[in-house]
Order: C-alpha cells, then sequence, then structure tokens
C-alpha cells in the first residue's frame, strides 16, 4: 500500500471501485443522533431529508446561528447506519457521522442551493458520508479527502481545495463520540484545506497542522479567505 512521507497510507479510490446502486438500509440512529446534537449544539430547526438514497438514507440536521452560536451547523446522519470497511487492525472506527459549520451570512435556502457557491458545503458533507459505503471504504480522523484528482477549489471564489475530517474545535469534546448500546459513532467537522496544507499533513502528519490553526486562529466555521496556515509570504525590497 502507498503511504505518505508521515507513513500514513493513501487509499485510492477509482469510479470502477464504486459499487451499484442499493437501496438504503441498515440500522438507524437518527433519534439518537438528534438528541446528541440538540445536546451539545443546539435546537434543531430543519432536517434535509432524502428521497431517493444510495446505500444509506442520509438526512442533513440544520441548527441556525444563535447569539452563543453566531453560525449555521449542518450534521448529518445515517453515515452511521451502517458499519465502515475499517482496515485489520483498526477498532473502534466503524462508525461517524459529519457537520460543517458556515458562517451567519452564508446564503441558506432552497432558492440559495441552486447557486453551487452556496450548496458545495452540504454537497461534500453529502457526498463524504456517502463515500465509503459506495467505495467499501473508511473515514477517520486525520484523513483528507481532494477535491477531484488533481485537486481543485470547491468554488470560483477560494482556492481551499481539500477536505480534512477532525474533531470539532467549538463543540467541546463532549460532543465528538456518541456511545449507544451497540455501537459508538464519532463525530468529525469537515475543515477545508489549501494545498500547501495538504503537502505538510501528508509529509509530516495531520498534527502537524494544529499549531498553525491556532496561530491564525482556525475554527470549524468555514472562511473562504482565511489564511493559508503554511504558505510563506513573499518580502521584496533592496538589497
Amino acid at each position: 500500500m502507498e503511504k505518505s512521507e508521515s507513513g500514513a497510507p493513501i487509499y485510492k479510490c477509482n469510479e470502477k471501485d464504486k459499487r451499484n446502486f442499493e437501496i438504503a438500509s441498515g440500522e438507524p440512529s437518527i433519534e439518537e443522533i438528534s438528541n446528541h446534537i440538540e445536546k451539545h449544539i443546539g435546537k434543531i430547526d430543519l432536517v434535509f431529508h432524502e428521497i431517493i438514497s444510495d446505500q444509506v438514507h442520509i438526512d442533513i440536521h440544520w441548527v441556525k446561528p444563535t447569539e452563543e452560536k453566531p453560525f449555521h451547523t449542518f450534521v448529518t446522519s445515517g453515515m452511521s447506519d451502517k458499519p465502515m470497511q475499517t482496515p485489520e487492525g483498526i477498532e473502534d472506527c466503524d462508525f461517524c457521522e459529519l457537520s460543517i459549520c458556515l458562517p451567519k451570512e452564508w446564503k441558506v435556502s432552497e432558492e440559495d442551493f441552486n447557486d453551487e457557491n452556496n450548496y458545495w458545503p452540504i454537497r461534500s458533507l453529502k457526498f463524504l458520508a456517502r463515500f465509503p459505503h459506495e467505495y467499501n471504504t473508511w473515514l477517520s480522523y486525520g484523513h483528507t479527502i481532494p477535491n477531484g484528482h488533481p485537486a481543485e477549489p470547491f468554488t470560483e471564489n477560494t482556492k481551499l481545495n481539500t477536505m480534512a475530517l477532525l474533531p470539532s474545535v467549538i463543540f467541546g469534546e463532549e460532543f465528538h463520540t456518541l456511545k449507544l448500546k451497540n455501537k459508538s459513532i464519532d463525530f468529525y467537522t469537515l475543515v477545508p484545506l489549501y494545498t500547501e496544507e495538504v503537502e505538510l499533513k501528508l509529509k509530516k502528519g495531520v498534527e502537524a497542522l494544529f499549531d498553525g490553526f491556532d496561530k491564525f486562529g482556525i475554527n470549524d466555521v468555514l472562511d473562504l479567505n482565511r489564511p493559508n496556515t503554511v504558505k510563506k509570504k513573499k518580502f521584496f525590497g533592496l538589497f
């Protein structure tokens, strides 16, 4: 198996590896996940339900901005209906759900979502929630998934091009895991990265990103124009 410079394995999925359409099945935990969201994030204002589901039924739970949490939060449920195909030797990483936080000024409506500049974060949530089931693989802490090969910006108004799965910074450790009788569900937030940040992660591991994140105050809330925490500034002068 190919490995990055940090020693972490690199998994590659091709269209030929994709499973045929399969009606969603599994063991839903939507009630328990909903309670978990409302306990640690806030009141769920709306749930975007799928009409036709492949492999698993993915719903998106929307918590609107509040004074205490002035941003939109979207959390999946359904990804954890089935266990992922984790490699031999990897334990307690079979089930997870994903979230993403958007600034309060983000345009969120059915009409707004017709514009890909507004919808791509939700599309990413849905795509990645179904991804491990479609390709018989897994997603977990520190995994990075590029937007295409080679990676291209998610939209025309940003240079961010790769999603990283990380524990939430702003919701606290108790949100990270939901323990049920028959399974334990890990929750990861999607943090978009720049090319140089991905290169650092592949070279030294995901923890190498954290000093830069702390320095520039990077958290769960998406900022299309946030500083690149790795790219060095160029200084020009006379010598």
